[in-house]
């Protein structure tokens, strides 16, 4: 094999390529005049003579794929020429008059639009500075002409299929721009079938391993499935004839890679629970048809509950038509069904180039037109700014409606969860910006921290050296990444405390006794560890501190004349700090006084559910078994029984307002503090 690819010619590899793009463009425009692609072809092969590619292949192969890209769209032969020429202007010596001059002023413009997206004029410019300017000026293109957009997703397609000649660094860079740009936008466009292969064609760069592991799980499942849909077909298309419906066609497929991938990862399953791994396609001939056809799909499987989707009756943003609905068979195999009319069909495939009206000279469609509505308004905010980071600033992108499409202010792009808000953010920069975060500016706007966030958002995360996370983030965070921060940053912080607050209750104890633990080391609670169900010494003092053993029975062990009939001294002997109230006060305030609550819950101290105090009622709190500082209203139903345990018991106080008032959740403190400003 190796001897016969060696001996085929450069010219005989562009002139194959060239004749499989021409019977291409002839299947949708037969009897045509082709001269405008043979001259464009002309063209290319004189000014891209004797360049290669990474490949090694002639450099025409590259325009010649992706004008092959293009007609398999059934676009155009203005876009077709132009998909042969968009290299030209930029690496060879033609110019776009040139162009103009020898195809006129539609091919110039889509090349020249073209152009302007890959020429970067900030010279300087991070890599970060030129993705933002090349959303913005793909996004003015799309609004210009469709066909440029079209043909930079054909050029993107063809390189994925080609980016193992490239370094692996370049390979990462180019697969995670394709996987958080070009995807989406094909996906936005309602272009599914190259949606899908540039995100499987990303997943194969980015995590190389998963890849692998996933493709060969998945291919033994293909073979099962194959034999099983085959039959099911069958089965579907005689029952389709007994309820008067006569499909177009019926075929199958296995779920894409990536798309099982993300499941995998969101839902956090193995393979084996993905339950819509299979799927059935029926095309028929109207929408009369469709419903019908669901009918008869249930008369011979029960569906599955929540899995009937209707996207005829309300179509997705990207104006995705069809019906879905996941069954189950006798045998408790499930797979999904979708129906859809052939019109349907082409738009969930193809997009926005399936109706694209060039190739007839007609008018765009209604349905184009109400597709790129949402793109009008970029005309509009082009003329209030050129400089990119401004215009994202403006740039409402809704590419996946279940995901937030957001941007730091120099371009790069970050997607969080519907519903983001800014700690997430923080969060998905770096661990250390979401502890430390503090606020936030969103389109140059202070906003809360809760504040939720809209595509397109230019996002800058305000820091401060020393801040820590709350527990109260928990409840409006909502990607898993800063959850888990959050959660563990908690976990070993409120751990510390403990520690803290188990030695200082062994202190208290001891002085109350009046015995000395001065000589007692981290290795003596090691030794007595075991017998209260811990491994270590921190262990130990911990669950003191939680209150899930009492100090005075530790005491005992670490100092046995602690246990001999000594009288303790009462609690009003005791010095201040070294009471249970002045335990909390010294791991929690410090110097800053008596023990404030701040109306919601924070470490080691927490509302008490029975009651549930509420800013302003009179309060006392509690050192409970196991979870910290119990808040209860003094009314509460259970404070009777906690008031027989007084060496339990702790004097909160609401934080007081700046003002003087009660409506401030912080206490009346001032502290100079440095502000990071994260961008």
């Amino acid at each position: 094999m190796a001897s016969l690819r060696q001996s085929i010619t450069p010219e005989e590899i562009t002139k194959a390529r060239y004749t499989a793009l021409i019977d291409t463009v002839r299947a949708y425009k037969p009897g045509e005049d082709l001269a405008i692609i043979e001259r464009a072809y002309r063209f290319s092969l004189e000014h891209h003579s004797g360049q290669t590619r990474a490949s090694g292949e002639p450099y025409l192969v590259h325009p010649l794929e992706v004008a092959h890209v293009l007609a398999e769209m059934k676009l155009d032969l203005h876009a077709i020429a132009a998909g042969l020429l968009h290299d030209a202007v930029e690496d060879t010596s033609a110019t776009i008059e040139e162009i103009r001059a020898q195809f006129g002023e539609h091919v110039a413009h889509i090349v020249e639009g073209v152009t302007k997206i890959d020429k970067i004029q900030l010279a300087t410019a991070s890599k970060e500075e030129r993705q933002a300017e090349n959303v913005r000026k793909m996004m003015l293109a799309m609004v210009d002409d469709i066909r440029v957009v079209l043909l930079k997703l054909a050029d993107r397609l063809h390189n994925m299929r080609t980016l193992e000649h490239l370094r692996p660094e370049q390979q990462q860079q180019i697969a995670r721009e394709t996987l958080d740009i070009y995807a989406p936008m094909a996906h936005r466009l309602g272009m599914g079938k190259v949606r899908g292969e540039l995100e499987d064609l990303s997943f194969r760069f980015l995590d190389p391993l998963a890849y692998k592991q996933l493709s060969e799980s998945m291919e033994e499942r293909r073979a099962r499935g194959e034999s099983f849909l085959e039959k099911t077909v069958e089965q579907i298309r005689l029952k389709l004839y007994e309820n008067g419906v006569d499909p177009i066609r019926i075929d199958w497929r296995i779920k894409r890679l990536y798309s099982v991938y993300q499941k995998l990862q969101r839902q956090r399953i193995g393979v084996d629970q993905v339950y819509d791994l299979l799927a059935v396609r029926i095309i028929t001939h109207s929408v009369k048809d469709c419903y019908s056809a669901l009918g008869a799909i249930h008369s011979l499987w029960r569906p599955v509950p929540g899995r009937i989707k209707d996207f005829i009756a309300m179509p997705r943003p990207n104006l995705y038509q069809s019906l879905h609905t996941t069954v189950m068979t006798e045998a408790g195999m499930q797979f999904e069904v979708q129906i859809r009319t052939e019109e349907m069909h082409k738009l969930a495939e193809e997009g926005i180039a399936a109706h694209w009206k060039y190739k007839d000279g007609g008018p765009v469609s209604a349905k184009d037109e109400q597709r790129l509505a949402w793109l009008r308004q970029v005309v509009e905010w082009q003329r209030e700014t050129t400089d990119p980071s401004e215009f994202l600033s403006t740039l409402k992108i809704d590419l996946y409606p279940e995901e937030v499409y957001t941007f730091t202010p120099k371009g790069k792009v970050v997607i969080l969860p519907r519903d983001a808000t800014p700690v997430d953010f923080a969060y998905s920069v770096h661990t250390e910006v979401g502890h430390a975060c503090v606020g936030a500016r969103v389109n140059g706007r202070l906003v809360p921290l809760r504040h939720k966030l809209h595509n397109g958002d230019i996002i800058e995360i305000l820091t401060q050296t020393g801040h820590a996370p709350s527990r109260d983030w928990l409840t409006f965070t909502k990607s898993s990444r800063a959850r888990n921060k959050i959660k563990h940053w908690l976990v070993e912080h409120q751990r510390e405390q403990a520690i803290e607050i188990g030695r200082k209750l062994i202190d208290r104890e001891a002085r109350k006794y009046r015995v000395s633990i001065k000589d007692v080391s981290d290795e003596h609670y090691a030794k007595i560890a075991g017998e209260y169900g811990v491994s270590n010494a921190h262990d130990l003092l911990a669950a003191i501190g939680y209150g899930r053993i009492g100090a005075r029975g530790v005491l005992a062990k670490l100092v046995p004349e602690s246990a001999h009939e000594i009288s303790p001294r009462p609690d009003s002997e005791l010095e201040p700090a070294h009471g249970i109230p002045g335990v909390i006060r010294s791991i929690f305030q410090g110097e800053a006084g008596a023990l404030k609550v701040v109306g919601h819950d924070d470490l080691l101290i927490y509302r008490a559910k029975c009651c549930n105090p509420i800013r302003g009622e009179d309060i006392v709190g509690f050192v409970t078994r196991g979870k910290g500082v119990a808040v209860h209203a003094k009314t509460g139903p259970n404070v009777t029984n906690l008031l027989y345990e007084p060496d339990r018991r702790i004097n909160v106080e609401w934080a007081k307002a700046p003002s003087g008032g009660t409506k401030s959740l912080v206490p009346k403190l001032s502290y100079p503090v440095k502000l990071n400003v994260f961008t």
